[in-house]
């Protein structure tokens, strides 16, 4: 892999935990100080990355297919998208990588964590993310986001549809890998009012700008 000169920010959290209201915000922000920015999602982030996303969102499968699913869409990603940006000096901003893995398929399905950290070191052992900001808010507090969302017209995928104690897994495993690797991880108190969560956002991303 050539000389990396960019940066790479990934968004981690629950569903409900508002990530997403800060994505735009977060590039605006960065393409202002100067920086060229790459907005992409997974899974997603390229033409089949987007339809095993359709997949995995909405079709009944086993858990290991799911697990597989994702880091092929992840491969697809990072040779097409994310490590040609990186290569380029640009700085890419994804929402959801790796860790939401070992959250959702590790954590919520029970997929074994060893089987996944293999998985990453074969499909990525070389790329990680510079900064993860983790997006935290008590599960009660999601379920209440979800189903206002879905009282306003909003379909919820499968993944949003279950239970309370598969997001209590799910949030547990996010814990557990932010103590695991404190030195990328910032836990986000998403809770606060949106002003307060993008005063830190702020900090930490000048933070990693000044490396």
């Amino acid at each position: 892999m050539p000389q990396r000169t960019g940066r790479f920010l990934t968004l981690e959290g629950i569903d409900g935990a508002g990530k997403s209201t800060h994505v735009g915000w977060l590039v605006e922000r960065l393409e202002a100080q100067g920086h060229a920015v790459v907005a992409t999602r997974e899974p997603g982030g390229t033409p089949l990355g987007e339809e095993l996303r359709r997949l995995l969102l909405r079709e009944p499968m086993t858990h290991d297919s799911e697990a597989l699913l994702m880091f092929a869409a992840r491969r697809e990603h990072l040779d097409r998208v994310i490590r040609p940006a990186l290569a380029r000096g640009e700085w890419v901003l994804c929402d959801r990588f790796t860790d939401a893995t070992f959250a959702y398929q590790g954590g919520g399905h029970g997929v074994p964590i060893d089987r996944i950290s293999e998985l990453e070191q074969w499909i990525h052992g070389d790329c990680q993310p510079d900064l993860t900001f983790l997006f935290d808010v008590p599960t009660a507090v999601s379920r209440a986001r979800l189903d206002r969302a879905e009282s306003e017209g909003r379909a919820l995928d499968k993944f949003e549809r279950e239970a309370a104690a598969f997001f209590e897994r799910v949030r547990s495993v996010y814990h557990a890998r932010a103590r695991e690797h404190p030195e990328r991880f910032r836990v986000i108190d998403s809770t606060r009012p949106v002003d307060a969560v993008r005063a830190e956002l702020a900090r930490h991303v000048a933070a990693l700008a000044a490396r």
